[in-house]
């Protein structure tokens, strides 16, 4: 009878971080001159998903202030579904960071892989476009 391994001592694979916020796929227009999906674009798809964050918090609209430590983990290609998940990490009075992770799926299976990691700064502005507090 072959021995069965313990729960314990069979790795999980990682799992996303925080909650959905954006899901969308990687498209031939999206690509830098390698044939891979350009950094800039997965960067502004976290900084969508981190803005909805923020806006739901603030209660209205909010700017990106700042973005620390952005790490590229692994290449996303054309085809491949991108999904964004995050969650508020701290606020102060006017401001709130959010951490970011984009995972990738190939559209032919069901391994999904985090490719790239960053934590967003955001501050509520009011009407007048000034720092406004959080409520």
């Amino acid at each position: 009878m072959p021995e069965r391994q313990s729960p314990a001592l069979s790795p999980e694979p990682p799992l996303p971080q925080g909650e959905p916020l954006v899901r969308t796929i990687a498209m031939p227009a999206d690509t830098n001159p390698a044939g891979d999906i350009f950094g800039g674009w997965l960067m502004a798809q976290m900084d969508l998903a981190a803005g909805n964050a923020a806006a739901r918090r603030a209660r209205g609209r909010c700017a990106t202030v700042a973005v620390e430590a952005i790490t590229f983990l692994s290449p996303v290609f054309v085809g491949d579904e991108v999904s964004l998940y995050g969650e508020i990490i701290a606020t102060g009075r006017t401001s709130m960071k959010i951490a970011v992770e984009a995972w990738r799926r190939d559209r032919h299976s069901d391994e999904t892989l985090k490719v790239t990691q960053a934590t967003f700064t955001f501050v509520a502005i009011g009407a007048d476009r000034r720092p406004r507090a959080l409520p």
